[in-house]
């Protein structure tokens, strides 16, 4: 029996791959998602209980399909999930559940695509959209087998009934650790949260406007002139920490994010929580004891539980065997295709201002528009 080339694969069945596959089957073109979970965006079915986008709902849906108008601005990720399902449904995808990808290569007509069943699929262009989230970073330190209390990484966090009335811990303040903190605070927990630098905080909301609209405004001014007013933005807006422990970073905003990626923490309250003392700004961690903690202070505190909001890698290198020019020092594609690697494409590893799902929804049309214009090449030899 001959074997089956796809015309495309798509790796994932999260926001970025079902957004590609949704605008293929829209232009009449069939795609297989090759996904590792049961579900699709299963990364967004395991994040902690109270999460919500950040991002409001004019930016936040997949191409082609509306959120509904009754649901809030801020979408809940219970919410979001429903529009991924009913949007596999409305475009009839065609997905292939508990198919981990462990291998991508180019061979002399086609792409190889391998899973840990042990099936391997060939197509003429294959799209990668396995998350900027894709591995936890897990960092170690001395003495942290030694640790009594529970250690986990925030990807296993779901709610803060286990660590009522507990000290925790979280090591890393981005938007998941200060939403955890503040998560914490508000249902009877005692957190800290350690940091190691500067970091840059911006409200969700500033005087009753959602923070991603003005970005998205300023992103199209000179990055001079945008970074200029997103640092009065911030003074204005959040102000000077230094006091509670948090020192301002030398770059703006969204120049942190074009430079190196780094989304600025979106504020829901948790500053609120240092001002009062509630949640506690504390030193970067030297070691562990059995109890607790040394900073690189020396200082020692004890604690129950330490929760580790340390980020993710993608490591796209692990199962792409490309050239590791196309990957910057995390793992992550420098650009959404290169001319050196045709038919191989890459979605949903974008960091913007403007959020995550709305860089999706542009990129996906980037990406499209070159598939269809590679087909249409193909047809014509």
């Amino acid at each position: 029996m001959p074997e089956t080339i796809h015309p495309i694969i798509i790796i994932g069945a999260g926001p970025a791959g079902l957004a590609v596959a949704g605008r293929l089957k829209h232009s009449g073109i069939d795609s297989l998602i090759l996904e590792q979970a049961g579900q699709v965006g299963s990364s967004w079915v395991n994040h902690y209980d109270r999460l919500h986008l950040h991002t409001i709902k004019e930016y936040s849906h997949l191409p082609h399909f509306k959120l509904p108008e009754d649901w809030p601005q801020y979408i809940s990720k219970n919410q979001l999930i429903d529009h991924l399902t009913d949007y596999c449904i409305h475009f009839d995808l065609s997905v292939k559940f508990f198919q981990k990808v462990i291998k991508v290569k180019a061979t002399r007509t086609h792409w190889e695509v391998t899973t840990d069943q042990n099936k391997v699929y060939t197509a003429n262009q294959v799209v990668v959209c396995s998350g900027y989230n894709r591995v936890p970073f897990v960092p170690t330190w001395p003495g942290q087998r030694d640790f009594k209390g529970t250690l986990v990484h925030s990807r296993s966090y779901q709610n803060a009934r286990p660590y009522a009335d507990c000290k925790v811990l979280v090591v890393g303040m981005g938007n998941t650790g200060a939403e955890i903190a503040l998560d914490l605070v508000e249902n009877g927990a005692q957190p800290s949260v350690s940091i190691r630098g500067p970091v840059n905080i911006v409200p969700r909301d500033f005087k009753g406007r959602p923070t991603q609209k003005t970005a998205m405004i300023l992103r199209k001014l000179p990055n001079w002139l945008g970074d200029r007013v997103g640092v009065l933005l911030r003074r204005i807006a959040v102000g000077d920490l230094s006091e509670w422990g948090i020192k301002t970073p030398h770059d703006p905003p969204a120049a942190q994010l074009r430079e190196y990626g780094k989304t600025p923490v979106i504020d829901l309250g948790t500053v609120n929580r240092i001002k009062t003392g509630e949640i506690k700004i504390v030193d970067d961690i030297r070691s562990f004891t059995a109890n607790g903690v040394i900073y690189q202070s020396g200082e020692q505190e004890e604690f129950d539980h330490v929760i580790l909001a340390t980020g993710y890698t993608a490591d796209l290198p692990e199962f792409i065997e490309i050239t590791s020019d196309h990957f910057d020092k995390k793992g992550v594609p420098k650009s959404a295709w290169s001319e050196e690697c045709t038919g191989l494409y890459f979605v949903g590893f974008n960091t913007s201002f403007s959020g995550i799902l709305n860089a999706i929804y542009e990129e996906s049309e980037q990406v499209v528009d070159k598939i269809l214009k590679e087909i249409d090449l193909t047809k014509a030899d």
